[in-house]
């Protein structure tokens, strides 16, 4: 018989603690598969990833409605049983009091924590002014408190990711999102130990999340040494299984060859996980 499974409110309260000391890594699953697969490998939570679901879907990045990515939380939320992180992007709104109302309906899905950045949506203007940001974060965080306060609330500042690559304006964003009620600060496209410590002093005390999305040399180990309290991946598993699958069907597509299909996971040992893992769900 399955054992009972944590409740909504377990679940925001470990990932609660998660964020009280150590560091922990926070991979990124795009569909229910990866996360109950993720979840059987011990990774005690897990954050979605905008890019990995919305390009499985047939999206570019940002493209998909606000309705499909709750959605999504909400199934991943139900089909695992550790915390969740929503990389819920902007917030889907520019203006403070529409991002309240879309974290409420954010909080609503199950997740025991989320992300607002401070990415317009536009390349060209790329981040909201100043004062429009830290409101943002505000509005943001009171709409997490109205709710009961017990979802973590990570704010986000995308400058490095997002051609303002200036890590004085990121320092003085991260300290008025920390001030301003954020429980964990992200700054994505940061890859030096100079910029991690700089991020991780301008937070302090608050938890800071750094993107390990590539081969940046940093173990768990490293990372932790510099502050770091959570890792996570973004898109790069998604990444890596579809950049996996491009190549095997562009070499099928144009040369005829099936040697990408060489050393692959069975299907009888992925029916084996599966079949194990569903006798705990049901």
């Amino acid at each position: 018989m399955a054992a009972a499974r944590p409740s909504t409110a377990d679940k925001r309260r470990t990932f609660r603690k998660l964020h009280e000391n150590g560091c922990f890594v926070i991979p990124n699953p795009w569909n229910v598969g990866t996360a109950r697969y993720l979840q059987g490998l011990g990774f005690k939570a897990i954050a979605s990833t905008s890019s990995g679901h919305a390009h499985s879907m047939g999206y570019p990045d940002g493209g998909q409605s606000m309705e499909d990515v709750l959605a999504h939380y909400r199934e991943l939320a139900d089909a695992t049983d550790i915390p969740l992180n929503a990389d819920f992007e902007n917030g889907f709104a520019h203006e403070p009091d529409k991002v309240a109302e879309n974290v409420t309906k954010c909080i609503a899905t199950g997740v025991a924590g989320l992300s607002i950045e401070d990415f317009t949506g536009d390349e060209a203007n790329p981040l909201y002014d100043f004062d429009l940001a830290v409101a943002r974060v505000k509005a943001a965080r009171a709409a997490i408190d109205k709710a009961g306060g017990d979802v973590v609330f990570t704010a986000r500042s995308e400058g490095f990711i997002h051609n303002r690559p200036d890590i004085d304006e990121t320092v003085r964003r991260i300290k008025a999102f920390s001030d301003a009620g954020a429980d964990c600060i992200y700054t994505p496209g940061i890859k030096t130990r100079e910029h991690i410590e700089a991020t991780v002093k301008a937070a302090a005390p608050k938890a800071v999340n750094f993107l390990n999305s590539g081969a940046f040399g940093f173990t768990v180990g490293d990372l932790a040494g510099m502050g770091v309290r959570r890792i996570s991946v973004g898109g790069s598993l998604a990444r890596v299984a579809m950049h996996a699958f491009i190549k095997t069907a562009t070499e099928i597509a144009k040369d005829g060859k099936f040697d990408g299909f060489a050393g692959l996971m069975t299907n009888a040992e992925l029916n084996k996980f599966f079949g194990d893992d569903l006798k705990t769900r049901s």
